[in-house]
């Protein structure tokens, strides 16, 4: 299986062509939602079947439990102020981990209705919280615990920074998963991975406003569920298969 699949030829001044993608550890159910702490120079992701999330230490290479249970995490970020923000389907909410530890619910309600099970998370530069809501932690007991739907359908959400009011913005996915915004934030890409509800539906990335499709591809030979960059140089990615933490070094840098 071939290290790089370009799509585009901009792509290909992207990658190392001798740098070769590492399986870091594996032994998740279902790996998701990594996010790197430049200043602790490690990773934190989700195993959500696990009830688990997981620490990789990227001065060593070990990996440890970081919290257990974990009410079934799944998308991780860090704040402003380096504060992780995860979103977790057991509880229906979205949490702060403060740096003492404590835990602060940012948002598990919208218009008095529980959320149905907030799924990734990203925060912009002004401090705002942005999430997508699909169905998955509520569908079955497998990632979180079976429950009715109290919201009209799956959306994203916006938490506004000082106030913590929560706002939808986007109505028109059928099952809203991963989201980033562009380096200049003027484009929010939102994954919909709506065909695991309706047969057929293709899984696609939305740009709000649309733009062109991505420059290319690296096998894994795992189902990807999430990626971030991290590294002393913000040039390593690092990619959750279904069971393991993989990682590359690339050619370009990822946003602060």
């Amino acid at each position: 299986m071939p290290d790089f699949v370009p799509h585009d030829p901009r792509f290909n001044a992207l990658v190392i062509g001798h740098a070769k993608l590492e399986k870091l550890w594996s032994g998740c159910r279902w790996a998701e939602g990594p996010a790197y702490f430049p200043a602790g120079r490690y990773l934190i992701w989700s195993d959500i079947p696990n009830n688990r999330m997981m620490r990789f230490d990227e001065t060593d290479g070990s990996v440890s439990t970081f919290r257990l249970p974990s009410n079934n995490s799944n998308g991780n970020t860090i704040d402003r102020q380096g504060r992780l923000v995860t979103c977790e389907h057991l509880t229906r909410c979205v949490t702060r981990t403060e740096h003492d530890g404590c835990v602060t619910v940012l948002a598990d309600r919208w218009e008095g209705r529980r959320l149905n099970s907030p799924n990734d998370v990203v925060v912009k530069s002004d401090g705002s919280v942005w999430f997508t809501d699909p169905s998955y932690g509520i569908d079955s007991d497998y990632e979180g615990e079976k429950a009715e739907a109290e919201q009209e359908g799956c959306f994203v959400y916006r938490i506004d920074p000082e106030s913590r009011a929560v706002e939808v913005l986007i109505r028109d996915r059928v099952r809203p998963n991963g989201l980033a915004f562009s380096p200049d934030e003027r484009l929010l890409y939102v994954v919909d991975t709506g065909a695991s509800h309706v047969r057929g539906l293709p899984v696609t990335i939305h740009a709000y406003p649309v733009e062109g499709d991505g420059l290319g591809t690296i096998p894994v030979g795992e189902i990807v569920s999430n990626v971030c960059f991290g590294g002393q140089k913000r040039n390593r990615l690092y990619i959750c298969g279904q069971t393991s933490l993989y990682s590359i070094y690339l050619n370009v840098r990822g946003a602060v």
